[in-house]
């Protein structure tokens, strides 16, 4: 059985924060500004200095079986638990993919 990988862009908003948590990330901002977005099997996530929202990239494999709801539902999970290590949860998220394979086959590779 094949699969195929998707990139997967997450944008969420971060839960309400308490003064701790906004300390502790804006202590971090640096690491996750937007010249660290990679799309990577664990992900990246970037977000600005207002502490509103959050970008998660991230590589997901799927079978042929796997629907769309698929794909995004592990990008999220991995988005959530991802903002979670950094000390914050997060609410509303949308998802975008594309198939990495696809995309490369449009370019002739």
């Amino acid at each position: 059985m094949s699969s195929n990988t998707y990139k997967v862009i997450v944008r969420g908003k971060f839960a309400p924060l308490t003064e701790e948590q906004r300390a502790s990330l804006l202590a971090q901002a640096d690491e996750h500004d937007l010249f660290a977005a990679r799309f990577t099997d664990e992900g990246t996530v970037t977000y600005e200095r207002p502490l509103r929202i959050f970008t998660f990239r991230c590589l997901v494999p799927v079978t042929p079986d796997d629907s769309e709801a698929v794909v995004f539902g592990k990008a999220e999970e991995a988005a959530t638990a991802a903002v979670r290590k950094l000390g914050a949860d997060s609410t509303d998220l949308h998802s975008v993919s594309s198939d990495l394979e696809d995309m490369l086959r449009r370019w002739g590779r």
